[in-house]
């Protein structure tokens, strides 16, 4: 898995994570479980519908050309 999620995409997807998941709690509905899919994405920085679509958020590195 290479990684494919950003600095701020990872600090959104935990946000919205932790968000939907207190609401779940607050409300006493299971459909907080869903919170569980944004955080671990942002846990492992690669979401598996990126790549389907050629998206990267994650930050280009150089990488040097051989001598």
């Amino acid at each position: 898995m290479k990684a494919n999620v950003g600095g701020i995409d990872k600090a959104l997807r935990a946000i919205v994570g932790l968000a939907i998941i207190g609401a779940g709690v607050y409300f006493q509905s299971w459909w907080g479980a869903v919170g569980i899919v944004p955080l671990l994405t942002a846990v492992f920085s690669f979401c598996p519908v990126y790549p389907i679509f050629g998206i990267s958020s994650c930050c280009a590195t150089k990488t040097e050309e051989p001598k």
